[in-house]
């Protein structure tokens, strides 16, 4: 799980496997979006077809204590963001 506060990501680096998912949880009454890097395109990720670029992108804003799931079948390092606060950021490990 990584979960999203008032104060960004935590973890904000987290080391899986290949195949794994993650589970984005918004613990902030304010909405989150995670979704790949860079804001705005969400293109560093590979897979395409998301609302915007990659599908690893929430789509919307998070309600609080609502998850956004992704499964990670690239090995890489994979920035990412919280679109709605852009500066926002964390990365995953995929092994």
């Amino acid at each position: 799980f990584v979960d999203i506060t008032d104060s960004g990501f935590d973890p904000k680096t987290l080391t899986i496997d290949a195949g794994d998912t993650v589970n984005f949880v918004n613990k902030d009454p304010q909405p989150h979006q995670p979704a790949s890097a860079f804001h705005p395109t969400h293109t560093v990720y590979p897979d395409t077809g998301g609302c915007i670029g990659s599908k690893f992108d929430a789509c919307k804003g998070l309600v609080q204590d609502e998850t956004f799931s992704f499964t990670f079948n690239h090995k890489g390092t994979w920035g990412y963001h919280d679109h709605l606060n852009p500066t926002t950021t964390g990365q995953i490990i995929v092994q």
